[in-house]
């Protein structure tokens, strides 16, 4: 979610008894630099050791009302001193996380200056713990008979095509090598009743091209600082007519509802391609599920809250991983809204594309001979459709046709699944951000760029339970299809 008060949780100190002053301040909401001495404490990481999974038992978040006048300069206080750390908020309310050492200190804060707050979650530990289950048995049973159709099916097909190769080339079919025989058995694990890992998205994506190789291709754009590729897939008729849209999530890995969501628009389109409208069929769809593969794969090793990428600390001794991959792009790069703090959740990195994943987005993008006219990026958390700028609070010359088609896309999901969009330009409706890929798309002249923060509204925050992936997607994809709808009418 993009945010001006972010700051890391991790590499933090713990001042556990120290006597809170407010100060008498502006309260402004871009923070000051400060350097943070790292101190490992019980839910807090200051090294990167994936052996240790960081627990966070006991701590809670808080959805804080900032209506009344001083609060955000309180919040800017508790948060300079390592006592909260900030998930997102808007123009009303801000939800801040609080570590088990910290709540009596904010507590009594919050009573002394009359701060209105909620507890949306109580102990975070438990609700991390309970949001990606294990399939039931039965859930089991058609995981796996799915996937033995899908061989089968595929193992005859292929046998079929094998045979009558392996009799062009003069062999018997029981004396064919064994390469001819490795598509013969393949098939996907990929549900949307839970989340996955990086390894069973790749496949499905891999499983698509192989299954559908006149519509579905798979791509490397390049790899991530640890060495993962980073997969672009695209779904295309061929019409060199076509319009194109590129769709990408997991920028942030912490946002574990976006891959899911990404991965279900694929799915549906690829899978029902040929009774899809013509306003589906006749749009090339380029689609990035996990921009940030390190980062996503962190978040089920070893930090389930990890926001940023994976890059190793230039300087030896630094303990601050990771770069902001939605701070890193080369639009207004380092500006509001980012840090040029490596221990903040906002660092923007030492320069704009400094990061192999933006980078290799952005090459995609600009070196491609696609003509693209959409690009929407799916995030979390807040249900928002928003586009730019980001940088600043300003818009567009053509806001108005951006607010309209974005006016009608929440309309369409919240028919869909009841759930209620908030449409605005980012730095408008929530705050200034800079260095961010929707800024970015739209200076290369993407005319419908839109960053979707998906829900919810702060119940669950990043922590979204399973039950909500298909609900949340549907919705999500009722609200693409009134974009192909537009992009056929122009």
């Amino acid at each position: 979610m993009p945010s001006a008060y972010y700051e890391d949780l991790h590499n933090e100190t713990i001042e556990e008894d120290t006597t809170f002053l407010i100060e008498n301040d502006k309260g402004t909401e871009e923070p000051e630099e400060v350097t943070i001495t790292p101190r490992l404490v019980p839910g807090i990481r200051a090294d990167d050791d994936d052996d240790n999974k960081v627990d966070y038992t006991g701590a809670q978040v808080w959805q804080v009302n900032t209506n009344k006048t001083g609060v955000r300069a309180v919040l800017y206080r508790l948060r300079r001193r390592n006592l909260i750390s900030t998930w997102g908020g808007n123009q009303s309310s801000v939800d801040i996380l609080i570590k088990p050492q910290a709540l009596g200190n904010v507590s009594r804060v919050f009573k002394r200056e009359n701060i209105v707050y909620n507890i949306i979650i109580d102990d975070l530990q438990q609700r991390i713990n309970e949001e990606n289950p294990p399939l039931d048995e039965n859930e089991l049973e058609l995981q796996d008979r799915r996937a033995r159709s899908y061989n089968f099916w595929r193992y005859r097909a292929t046998r079929r095509r094998v045979a009558l190769l392996g009799a062009y080339m003069g062999y018997n079919s029981v004396d064919l090598p064994m390469e001819y025989w490795r598509y013969a058995n393949w098939g996907h694990l990929m549900t949307w009743k839970q989340y996955h890992r990086l390894d069973e998205i790749y496949g499905f994506l891999n499983y698509l091209a192989k299954t559908y190789p006149a519509l579905v291709t798979v791509q490397s754009i390049g790899k991530s600082h640890q060495g993962n590729d980073l997969k672009v897939l695209k779904i295309s008729n061929g019409d060199p007519k076509n319009k194109a849209v590129f769709i990408d999530g997991g920028i942030h890995a912490r946002e574990w509802i976006s891959p899911a969501t990404v991965t279900y628009f694929i799915n549906q389109i690829a899978e029902n391609f040929d009774i899809e409208s013509d306003d589906i069929k006749n749009i090339d769809w380029y689609f990035m599920p996990v921009v940030n593969p390190d980062g996503y794969e962190f978040t089920h090793t070893s930090d389930r809250l990890w926001r940023k990428n994976r890059r190793t600390p230039p300087v030896t001794g630094r303990v601050c991983s990771g770069i902001d991959l939605n701070r890193n792009f080369g639009y207004k790069w380092g500006g509001k809204g980012s840090s040029n703090n490596p221990c903040s959740e906002i660092y923007g990195g030492r320069r704009a594309f400094s990061e192999p994943e933006s980078k290799a987005l952005a090459d995609f993008i600009t070196n491609s001979a696609t003509n693209f006219s959409a690009y929407l990026t799916y995030h979390s958390y807040g249900q928002y459709l928003l586009y730019p700028w980001g940088y600043e609070n300003v818009v567009p010359p053509d806001y108005q046709d951006l607010d309209k088609l974005g006016k009608k896309i929440a309309q369409a999901i919240q028919e869909t699944g009841g759930s209620q969009y908030k449409v605005g330009s980012s730095s408008g409706l929530l705050y200034p951000a800079s260095g961010g890929s929707d800024d970015w798309a739209k200076a290369q002249g993407i005319k419908y760029s839109y960053t979707i923060e998906l829900s919810d509204t702060g119940r669950h925050g990043f922590i979204l339970p399973t039950s909500y992936i298909e609900p949340v997607a549907r919705e999500s994809l009722a609200g693409l299809r009134v974009l192909a709808n537009q992009l056929s009418k122009e």
